[in-house]
């Protein structure tokens, strides 16, 4: 049996709601997503529900990350499905803006963090940082939460997020939680049912990739053979790659050579039509 969930679809009325559970001293964490929600999703509402007293998740696709050539119109939707799954995973708000509730006539206002949003699928995706920096920061203010949770696979995107939480000050602390995989290996996405039968079968090939070139990483292999190497694969396996990258964990700069401490090798690819992007961790064996 569903459980019952209240809805909120104005800024005034998700205010007046957190407002009620601020005065009973409550304190409460916020999910933001674009819908189209699986068991990713699912996670970051169960690290939500242990960080705080009350849980808001948003939906919102927003039209300010997409290029004008992007999957924005066809961007899975399911309004029903998605409040079924939240009230079930225990939250107790659902805030569903529409498009003019978030960015009203004469919105004029952007978000822009240059230095973490130049390369990576920044280079790819012009002003799609900006779009989510713009919305993200938006919805914080809204909503005021205490917690915010955002998942580790759009890991160009968390730290855009920590960064622009510090940089303006606001009273929030940002969660990054574990990706989610499929039994292959696949990172779960929205996107991934864009993928043909054909296609979801080479998908976890990039998971692979990924975990050899962090394994050649620990190794004590220079970053730039490790890359290429990993890039080979993927376009032997039929992947048209945008990048295959070892970057600092924390600033995103770029590292060379053997790594001397922790790591993140990250990857954007096309396979056929969708993009596809993923990430894992990696750090020097001890010697």
């Amino acid at each position: 049996m569903t459980s019952s969930i209240a809805t909120a679809r104005t800024v005034k009325d998700l205010r007046a709601q957190v407002a009620k559970w601020r005065q009973a001293g409550e304190t409460v964490a916020l999910v933001p997503t674009m819908g189209a929600l699986h068991a990713g999703h699912l996670s970051l509402i169960g690290i939500a529900k242990s960080r705080g007293k009350r849980v808001v998740a948003s939906i919102f696709v927003n039209p300010a990350q997409f290029g004008p050539k992007e999957d924005f119109k066809r961007y899975p939707r399911d309004e029903a499905g998605d409040v079924k799954k939240l009230a079930d995973a225990g939250v107790d708000l659902v805030f569903i803006p529409s498009t003019d509730e978030m960015y009203p006539p004469g919105f004029a206002t952007r978000v822009s963090l240059p230095s973490l949003t130049e390369d990576l699928c920044g280079a790819a995706r012009p002003n799609h940082f900006e779009g989510v920096a713009t919305v993200v920061t938006k919805l914080l203010l809204q909503c005021g939460p205490d917690v915010a949770v955002f998942g580790e696979k759009d890991f160009q995107q968390l730290l855009v997020i920590k960064r622009l939480v510090r940089d303006l000050n606001i009273p929030v602390e940002v969660v990054g939680a574990p990706i989610v995989r499929e039994e292959d290996g696949l990172a779960l996405s929205s996107r991934n049912g864009y993928l043909s039968a054909a296609e979801r079968k080479t998908a976890p090939i990039l998971h692979q990739v990924l975990a050899e070139t962090a394994a050649s990483l620990a190794n004590g292999e220079g970053c730039d053979a490790a890359t290429s190497a990993g890039r080979f694969k993927l376009e032997g396996k039929g992947f048209r790659v945008d990048y295959v990258a070892v970057r600092d964990p924390e600033t995103l700069a770029p590292l060379f050579g053997p790594i001397k401490g922790s790591a993140r090798v990250m990857c954007a690819v096309f396979l056929g039509t969708t993009r596809l992007i993923d990430n894992v961790p990696t750090a020097p064996k001890n010697r």
